[in-house]
């Protein structure tokens, strides 16, 4: 009979997980200093995330607005919305690959749960987010996109939390997986590239519907790519637009499947890792 090592156990990936969730003190210092560290001796500081966002949400849209013949006061909110929630889903597969192999001296020489550095990411993401809310805020007033809204705005919250969610079990299976298989990152970075032209960010899917308004077969194709269910679930209710319940559908059924899949990851390599970065 096979003997099964303690490290390679369920009990021992979970409690992975709650240690690097008790050291939350850590991830959450951590994750603030990534930002500081990186504006630092800048008189705007963090503020330069939000700028950036704007001004690229700013010139696509009066842009593509123009080059598509769209209203700039409906374009340019749906592009905004977009780039933001496309910021966390990027951020989740490229730096989620690297996640590991950046903390390389802190998870040889710190003693803490390998979660801490999901945690400090994922942290990390969110105070990105956070920044870019500003950017919504400011459209919301611009453009008199509130008197859109209705109730259904508060999905918006349960979205951004189920995208959250996704964004950790993305980075725990790319994170350990391309650790172990380094040419994985390169390949995530052109995949990366591939879903951002495929999914609707700087387009619309209202473009692919036939004369008549009718959904096309072009329409139906875009809902194969994944990245834009989690678009759409966090984009629909943020700008008033109807909720899709499929979006919502195929979102958790993938949240579910994700999960089951980094926790097989974590249960078999995760003892590994710090031998492979």
């Amino acid at each position: 009979m096979a003997l099964v090592s303690d490290s390679q156990s369920f009990q021992r990936a979970f409690k992975d997980f709650r240690q690097g969730f008790s050291q939350r003190e850590l991830w959450l210092s951590l994750g603030w200093q990534d930002i500081k560290q990186r504006y630092r001796r800048s008189v705007l500081g963090p503020f330069w995330i939000t700028i950036a966002t704007g001004l690229q949400a700013v010139a696509m849209g009066v842009l593509y607005s123009t080059l598509f013949n769209q209203p700039l006061h409906e374009y340019l909110p749906y592009v905004t919305v977009g780039l933001i929630v496309w910021g966390i889903i990027s951020a989740s597969i490229l730096e989620g690959s690297d996640v590991f192999v950046a903390n390389e001296g802190l998870i040889k020489q710190l003693p803490s749960a390998l979660s801490v550095h999901v945690y400090r990411l994922v942290w990390r993401q969110f105070l990105f987010f956070a920044h870019n809310l500003a950017i919504y805020v400011v459209m919301l007033l611009a453009f008199s996109v509130w008197k859109d809204l209705n109730w259904t705005v508060f999905l918006a919250v349960p979205a951004i939390l189920l995208l959250f969610l996704n964004a950790m079990w993305v980075t725990i299976f790319f994170g350990i997986f391309s650790t172990r298989y380094r040419d994985i990152a390169p390949i995530l970075g052109s995949m990366t590239l591939m879903l951002f032209v495929l999914t609707p960010v700087m387009w619309t899917t209202k473009a692919l519907h036939d004369q008549g308004g009718t959904v096309s077969d072009r329409a139906k194709l875009v809902e194969l790519v994944p990245t834009y269910h989690y678009l759409e679930i966090v984009r629909a209710p943020l700008l008033g637009e109807p909720i899709v319940l499929r979006s919502w559908v195929i979102v958790l059924a993938i949240t579910v499947v994700g999960w089951i899949v980094a926790i097989l990851a974590m249960k078999q390599y995760r003892s590994r890792v710090p031998y492979w970065v």
